[in-house]
């Protein structure tokens, strides 16, 4: 007797291997999976803006990255001390604007050479909320903890969502035609709206990448992480201590989904080889020290040495 109701996944008409450029923009949730894909060597760009929850906000990055050149003083904003961009997440600010604009425009450029050759763009959205500084009148990242009377508060619909997008992957895919947007709703609820709020944020998002998906059937595509936490991670074995994110457990469950549908086979070769040299570096001695210690670092480099010479097309040095 099957215990789970099951979810069942899509047919993607690509896959993403190891050649594969891939750039992930959203929620923690898109963090979460990009960290995964970084430490088996995947040459990904992970939220460049820092995280993103509303989708008014990940394509604002978006645009940054495909239509600026960079960020200049006056797109920085003093509060506190602190110089702050509203595109960006707050561990971009900085008390020095120089310092604030160097870290804000590295990740820029890092996220412009990554969609140079990219073959995905992996998108998850959060919550369909949206703040809009008032005096700017524009739709912000993130608060910065200024005072809420400084913003406007509304909920996208999922027309509005519509809007904003099709132009944007309308003229994107005119150049790259092969671009493959994956599409993803992240399944941490936000409680703030209470449990019907959050569902009804959830809904927008859903209808939206939905509506996206069949308007580009060539180019869009959608992941049902949601689906999954919801439906077959009933459990709160697979959630944090706030009851409300989810885990490494569950992390690691929606990875295999993924990678069984999303990533290809000589590529999950690479993972499975990957895994002994992963694991070696996570039981690293305690002590960098003695007999045990020199025995350790003489596997693990002969470990890692093989494999580079097996696969050379890695990115080794992302390897830490």
């Amino acid at each position: 007797m099957k215990l789970i109701t099951e979810v069942e996944l899509p047919g993607y008409p690509f896959q993403l291997d190891h050649r594969s450029h891939i750039l992930m923009m959203g929620s923690c949730f898109t963090e979460e999976i990009g960290r995964i894909l970084g430490e088996y060597l995947f040459p990904v760009c992970i939220n460049p803006f820092g995280v993103t929850y509303n989708p008014a906000s990940v394509l604002n990055g978006l645009k940054a990255i495909t239509e600026k050149v960079a960020y200049e003083a006056g797109d920085l904003h003093h509060y506190n001390g602190l110089w702050i961009s509203f595109d960006h997440y707050t561990r971009f600010s900085h008390p020095d604007r120089e310092e604030a604009l160097q870290k804000i425009n590295r990740k820029l450029h890092e996220a412009k050479k990554i969609v140079e050759d990219a073959q995905a763009l992996v998108i998850t959205w959060g919550t369909a909320w949206i703040y809009r500084h008032i005096k700017s009148d524009r739709v912000v990242n993130n608060c910065h903890k200024i005072p809420a009377r400084e913003f406007s508060r509304s909920r996208l619909t999922p027309n509005q969502v519509i809007k904003l997008y099709e132009p944007f992957i309308s003229s994107l895919i005119s150049t790259r035609p092969d671009l493959q947007f994956i599409f993803t709703v992240s399944p941490v609820r936000h409680w703030k709206d209470g449990a019907h709020g959050n569902q009804l944020s959830k809904a927008v998002l859903l209808l939206a990448a939905d509506e996206l998906v069949q308007a580009f059937p060539r180019n869009c595509s959608y992941f049902p992480s949601y689906e999954i936490v919801m439906d077959e991670l009933r459990d709160y074995r697979y959630y944090g201590s706030d009851l409300v994110h989810t885990n490494e457990l569950a992390t690691r469950y929606i990875w295999e989904k993924f990678s069984k549908v999303l990533i290809h086979k000589r590529s999950l070769q690479i993972i499975q080889e990957l895994d002994p040299l992963l694991r070696m570096k996570a039981h690293c001695p305690f002590r960098s020290e003695g007999i045990s210690y020199e025995k350790w670092m003489k596997q693990l480099n002969e470990l890692q040495q093989n494999l580079q010479q097996k696969y050379p097309e890695l990115s080794w040095d992302n390897m830490d």
